[in-house]
């Protein structure tokens, strides 16, 4: 299926999720994600979640990732270029809902892209390579362009990978990791 057929259809299953479907869901990608091994990375990317579009809650993830001491970096979203500024995201930092629903920092540090190692990464769908469908509008693939080579790239998603998407093209990145629910 193309991009446009999985976004459809993935955005409507995230919306017939119950929310104690949602709650379990979770604690199967947090539990994964507790045990990862972060020792290797000091400034982690994290997108925080669009609560009307039933968005994985990254908020617990936040609060783990600060326990161990890790730089918690946010963006601020210019969709005049669909483009995302990144900003540090500590306790004291004001959130902001702009007009798509989207959390944003208002009192804080920008950092610069480069200085990223991890960036956990929104989607509707991914496949068996990697690749992701997100909302179409190319945010992250060009953000994650711009990181530098080594960092490290989690997509976080409710569904398994399907076995391929079917219109890439030459902007679409793969992620290094797609964390979703493990089958009990």
């Amino acid at each position: 299926m193309n991009k446009n057929e999985l976004r459809k259809i993935y955005k409507q299953k995230r919306k017939d999720l119950s929310f104690e479907s949602i709650e379990n869901l979770q604690k199967s990608i947090y539990n994964q994600i507790y045990n990862f091994d972060f020792s290797k990375v000091q400034n982690i990317h994290i997108f925080l979640p669009i609560e009307k579009q039933k968005e994985i809650n990254t908020y617990p993830i936040v609060s783990y990732l600060r326990s161990i001491n890790k730089n918690i970096i946010i963006s601020k979203s210019d969709f005049s270029n669909a483009t995302l500024t990144h900003y540090f995201f500590e306790e004291d930092t004001i959130l902001v809902i702009n007009q798509y629903g989207i959390p944003e920092p208002e009192n804080a540090l920008e950092i610069n892209v480069k200085e990223i190692d991890l960036v956990f990464v929104p989607l509707l769908i991914s496949d068996e390579k990697k690749y992701r469908v997100g909302y179409g509008k190319g945010f992250y693939d060009r953000f994650l362009s711009d990181c530098k080579t080594t960092v490290q790239t989690i997509g976080l998603n409710f569904f398994a990978p399907i076995t391929s998407i079917n219109n890439l093209n030459e902007f679409d990145v793969p992620l290094d990791k797609v964390i979703y629910p493990e089958v009990e």
